[in-house]
């Protein structure tokens, strides 16, 4: 039996300088079982295999995007039967939320060590246990994807714009995200409209279950069962009933600000003129035309095709921090 099963995806921007010592790791330590795979198809194979070995902990190497292509098998694959090993996630690839919701940050090699250290022992003090959404049409038979960070309205445009625009320029992931954040402010603030500037979102209605709905455009849409977000913020009170956790901010400079300084401040829970904080068990996202982005994977609503959100039972995963 390995004690950690590391699934890399070597075309994971972060990998590209990172690999080679991440093999290096492996070959000194023999209790860790190194898979990689070429594109994200060859996932549910790749845990096929890993569940041969029996591994105390999965450990997944790549970016958000590869961390919800794996999750999304590992819980519709059913190849660990009911004994699923709990999930760690390297600090890697372009945002890494999920790392570090997970207290892995820093050095990738540093957060391998620590796991490999933890699963020597009894892990229980640093075992969590996460929702995760579920997202699709609606219809009975959909196969849904699975994630933990939704961004839609505004903010998929901004994440969009940063993709096509911001990262072909080669600079470091903190000074493009800066870059892109000026640009939505400028749009925002004094509405220009440019090839070079993030496009104004599509008007949406996004409904809650029981709960009513909200409709216009948004500068900012999260859906989440994320605890912790960017610059260390929480994502509301833990109290609130509903697994699922809403954030919209309107289409308002001044909106946008408040979001943003109850983020630094850590307020993110407080109501906010402009800002709408919600849980919930059901999410319907409607628009003629609006894009959401589910751990780096694109989706969109339009007219008659709705998307849906819901969580999943809790999914067991390792904190770095107890």
């Amino acid at each position: 039996m390995a004690r950690v099963a590391l699934l890399s995806n070597p075309k994971s921007t972060g990998n590209r300088s990172l690999l080679p010592r991440i093999r290096s790791f492996c070959a000194e330590h023999k209790d860790i079982f190194h898979y990689e795979v070429e594109n994200v198809d060859q996932i549910g194979e790749a845990l096929r295999s890993i569940a041969q070995v029996e591994p105390k902990v999965l450990v997944i190497n790549g970016g958000d995007g590869t961390v919800q292509a794996a999750l999304t098998e590992l819980y519709h694959g059913e190849h660990f039967g009911e004994r699923a090993p709990p999930v760690a996630v390297l600090p890697n690839g372009k945002t890494n939320l999920i790392a570090l919701d997970l207290g892995a940050v820093g050095d990738p090699l540093i957060a391998l060590g620590r796991i490999l250290e933890l699963a020597r022992d009894d892990m229980s003090d640093y075992l969590v246990a996460r929702e995760l959404i579920a997202l699709s049409d609606g219809s009975a038979n959909s196969r849904p994807v699975l994630g933990m960070f939704l961004g839609g309205a505004g903010l998929a445009e901004s994440i969009l714009f940063c993709r096509h625009k911001i990262y072909p320029l080669g600079l470091p992931n903190g000074f493009s995200h800066a870059l892109t954040a000026i640009a939505v402010f400028v749009s925002l603030v004094f509405g220009f409209r440019a090839t070079f500037l993030p496009p104004r979102p599509n008007p949406v209605k996004v409904s809650l279950l029981r709960q009513g709905q909200f409709q216009g455009q948004f500068a900012l849409l999260i859906v989440t069962t994320l605890h912790k977000l960017l610059l260390g913020s929480g994502t509301g009170p833990a109290n609130a009933s509903g697994s699922l956790k809403l954030m919209m901010v309107d289409q308002s400079p001044l909106a946008l600000l408040r979001a943003v300084f109850s983020g630094i401040s850590g307020r993110t829970g407080r109501q906010m003129r402009g800002v709408h904080l919600k849980h919930g068990d059901e999410i319907r996202i409607e628009s003629d035309r609006s894009s959401v982005i589910l751990d780096g994977e694109l989706f969109e609503a339009t007219s008659g095709h709705p998307i849906v959100l819901k969580p999943t039972a809790p999914v067991p995963f390792l904190k770095l921090a107890a």
